[in-house]
């Protein structure tokens, strides 16, 4: 494992996207984790979402790993450039030729992304817990500990989304059309979504909610979707807090999180299935 790396480090150590998205990114990762410290101003209207509740445990947990992973595709740019210039530049071909099997090569790749992943998992986790006890109202043990479990719903969801990016590099090659299938999969995920939540078209608003919470949905086992799932928009808590006056409780999606392993298997072993049956 060190020596693939060691490899990995070595290869990506003098290309210039690498190093200029992975600083991006992290810095950009801190910016966002402190970003509820300030004032936003929305439409003319000034919003302090410290103010608001948002850095109390145990909401905390949900609000930091959900605002960090709107700007995971600038880790997601180091994936893909990193993946698709070994293609560009015949790095990968000559790593075969010098004895590099197909096995080394994937794994390099899920080593690396298990790195980024971990790193960047440790470091919401760190800020967030400093955050919530510097700024929480309470800090009750059993607040802090409640919602821990985002942080491994951001680590997955991390995961997912790389293994996802890895698997359109191996079979594109080429970062342009990587984004570009990237997208297109987005949108048919979206207009998918529409469809399927247009039968619900009008219900009255609570016999709506209750269908759609209680029926199955094919559009939250689709890649982006279920990974978008694990961790629920934070803004909601405020408008039912503000709103309605009620205390909002996270149904863990077990179908959105089973869905994520099973895409991570798919997108590895496809990766493997394509390096094994390609001419390259």
């Amino acid at each position: 494992m060190l020596k693939l790396l060691k490899l990995e480090y070595y290869k990506n150590l003098n290309y210039t996207p690498f190093k200029v998205f992975t600083i991006m990114y992290f810095v950009i990762l801190i910016v966002f984790l402190l970003i509820g410290l300030v004032d936003i101003t929305i439409l003319g209207s000034s919003l302090n979402l410290k103010e608001q509740g948002m850095y109390n445990f145990p909401e905390i947990w949900n609000f930091t790993t959900w605002i960090v992973g709107l700007i995971k595709i600038f880790l997601g740019f180091i994936i893909v450039f990193s993946i698709c210039q070994e293609f560009s530049n015949r790095m990968f071909k000559q790593n075969l030729i010098d004895g590099l099997s197909r096995e080394e090569f994937i794994g390099s790749k899920l080593i690396t992304i298990g790195t980024f992943t971990i790193i960047s998992t440790i470091i919401v986790f760190v800020i967030t817990l400093f955050l919530g006890l510097q700024y929480s109202k309470t800090t009750e043990t059993a607040l802090i500990y409640e919602e821990m479990f985002f942080i491994g719903s951001y680590f997955l969801k991390l995961f997912t989304f790389f293994c996802f990016l890895m698997f359109l590099s191996i079979l594109l090659r080429k970062s342009m059309f990587v984004f570009l299938a990237f997208f297109v999969i987005w949108v048919a995920e979206n207009i998918f979504m529409a469809v399927e939540k247009s039968f619900s078209r009008g219900l009255p608003a609570e016999a709506k909610v209750e269908k759609l919470q209680n029926t199955f949905m094919f559009y939250n086992i689709f890649p982006l979707e279920s990974m978008s799932n694990i961790i629920p928009n934070p803004i909601l808590r405020l408008q039912m807090a503000k709103f309605f006056g009620l205390k909002y409780e996270f149904i863990y999606p077990i179908d959105s999180l089973i869905a994520c392993f099973v895409w991570c298997a798919i997108f590895i072993i496809g990766s493997y299935w394509i390096l094994k049956k390609r001419d390259w």
